[in-house]
């Protein structure tokens, strides 16, 4: 039986995602897996503000390296840690389905209005401010369990923000002394490619690989990448766009919050429908 190495970061969310993968081809391949665990630069440096570094690629090259040496078959990530462009002598094999895009804001119990929030995302913190202009914002870092005990307990903050998918791959439904408030695409767009899982190989690979994965999420989630590589988009970037099956909802610290119906043929056209849109909200380059 052949035996496929995958590499992922060590994270617990990481190594659930990568497992999700691996079930997966195993099932419809039947293939032994061997996960690959990885220490990437984002992992080691928990310190560093991604937003005044610049988070492209501190949770993705040590995992691409590894392809491209060889070491590893495939390679998982939360698909909202890539930058829009890929490396050369990568690409992306494809997607698992997308689970729920949102982001959660977990509050504190007995606060309705939260005077300080803790995000690390100027995405989340520039949308949470129109919707809390009293509050005052704060960094965290941090795996899932760190950031729930900060607020619980440390009371670093009232608030923090995470992804609804990341809660429910970790099976977090709830947390002792928290709320959790779902957050919909009217008050908080998405990160690009937020909760959906991207398993990369090396290039020319991809089409061997295609038939594994879900082609309706990587419809969605290359038009949302398109807004990214068109705009520069990383970690440093207030930038939020999500794509359903008939609307683009749109989030840029120059235009606001937007949403605009969307066509089959325009998700299917990313590079010209996010140039279009580009220009119909004045941010072409």
């Amino acid at each position: 039986m052949p035996t496929l190495t995958i590499a992922t970061r060590k994270s617990p969310l990481a190594l659930a995602q990568t497992n999700m993968v691996a079930a997966a081809l195993h099932e419809l391949l039947g293939f032994d897996i061997q996960l690959m665990p990885i220490v990437t630069t984002g992992d080691k440096q928990t310190a560093w503000s991604l937003e005044k570094r610049g988070g492209k690629g501190l949770f993705t090259k040590e995992l691409e390296q590894a392809l491209l040496e060889g070491r590893a078959d495939l390679a998982v990530h939360s698909a909202k840690d890539l930058p829009g462009d890929q490396p050369e002598g990568l690409e992306i094999a494809g997607y698992l389905p997308r689970a729920d895009p949102r982001d959660v804001l977990i509050v504190r119990d007995g606060i309705e209005a939260p005077a300080t929030i803790a995000t690390s995302s100027p995405r989340r913190r520039l949308q949470l401010g129109m919707l809390y202009p009293d509050a005052e914002f704060t960094e965290i870092r941090g795996n899932v369990d760190t950031r729930l005990r900060k607020i619980a307990h440390d009371h670093v903050a009232d608030a923090t923000v995470l992804a609804a998918a990341g809660l429910g791959r970790l099976g977090i439904g709830g947390w002792e002394g928290l709320e959790f408030r779902v957050l919909g695409f009217e008050s908080m767009v998405p990160a690009v490619a937020q909760a959906a899982i991207a398993v990369q190989c090396r290039a020319g690979e991809g089409a061997a690989w295609a038939k594994c994965f879900h082609p309706t999420t990587s419809r969605r989630v290359e038009l949302e990448r398109a807004f990214q590589t068109q705009l520069g988009g990383g970690c440093h970037t207030a930038l939020g766009v999500h794509v359903t099956s008939d609307t683009l909802w749109f989030f840029h610290d120059g235009v606001g919050l937007r949403s605009l119906p969307l066509s089959d043929a325009e998700i299917d056209t990313p590079h010209d429908t996010s140039a279009k849109f580009l220009a119909h909200f004045g941010l072409s380059n």
